[in-house]
């Protein structure tokens, strides 16, 4: 299949069609009343986790609609979580997204995301998206990027979709900045990104906790924040930080690893995204 801008293009606008009436979908489940169901049964049964109780059959009915809209617009290769090792120089797999912030769904917060990205895979078997939409279907947004082409949000009013070009602040220290971080829920690994907090603390005009990670990098490439930064992404945020990546990239902003190395999308990542100007003085608060 051609591949070049103007078809990348097509195919994104397709599947943001296709994302937006997925979002359309989760939205009812979430303002219904079997949410506040779900919280009230988390508050007697602790071992059970929000994705478990309450979004599993969201995300199961998310990637069985995107997974039909994909195979009937542009199968291409296949998909990114099914062909493990055997992903080939010049080949482009898909990547869908579960809802990504399934605490801020179940708990009736609007920040939360479906996402889509598709990685081409270059001569020396490196992963790269090329193509990545995060739409967050309850502040009625949709970020969407394609390789050269730039970065664009989609703010769905009642008079029609208003598209506008992102780009990133012009902030140059962390002094007066606005920042954002994420964190897991796994023992021990907030920890890191606690501490980097506190050595920060008093610089940042504020330092905000909010997610998800895909809407947290769509924040930085619009200019609302300035930096964003996360410890320990895992192989299951991929959907998530694949699709906020190319966004990131193609609004000019800057995202690289804590230590200033590329992405690397077969392993855990500690991800820094930032405007591009403070990113330098953000990582002495990271590296320690």
């Amino acid at each position: 299949m051609d591949l070049s801008s103007a078809n990348l293009r097509h195919i994104a606008q397709q599947l943001y069609d296709a994302i937006v009436e997925a979002g359309r979908n989760a939205l009812q489940v979430q303002i219904s009343p079997r949410i506040f169901n779900a919280r009230e049964a988390l508050s007697v049964d602790t071992s059970q986790t929000y994705r478990e109780l309450v979004t599993a059959s969201v995300d199961e009915d998310v990637l069985r609609f995107m997974r039909h809209k994909v195979d009937s617009i542009a199968p291409l290769d296949g998909y990114w979580e099914e062909v493990g090792t055997s992903r080939r120089p010049g080949g482009h797999y898909w990547c869908i997204g579960k809802v990504d912030g399934a605490i801020n769904f179940v708990r009736n917060m609007s920040e939360w995301t479906l996402t889509l990205s598709l990685f081409e895979i270059n001569e020396t078997g490196a992963a790269y998206p090329i193509l990545g939409i995060v739409h967050a279907p309850a502040l009625g947004m949709t970020y969407l990027a394609v390789r050269s082409e730039g970065a664009i949000r989609i703010r769905h009013t009642s008079s029609g979709d208003k598209r506008q070009r992102i780009i990133p602040t012009t902030t140059r220290t962390l002094a007066g900045s606005v920042v954002s971080f994420g964190m897991s829920y796994f023992a021990q690994e907030p920890r890191r990104a606690i501490d980097a907090v506190a050595r920060m603390a008093g610089l940042p005009a504020d330092i905000k906790r909010i997610g998800p990670a895909s809407l947290d990098l769509c924040k930085v490439a619009d200019g609302t924040y300035d930096a964003y930064f996360e410890p320990t992404l895992h192989h299951w945020d991929i959907p998530a930080v694949s699709a906020g990546s190319i966004i990131v990239w193609e609004s000019g902003a800057r995202l690289r690893r804590w230590d200033d190395s590329e992405i690397n999308w077969y392993e855990n990542n500690d991800i820094v995204a930032s405007n591009g100007l403070i990113t330098d003085e953000l990582q002495k608060y990271l590296i320690q």
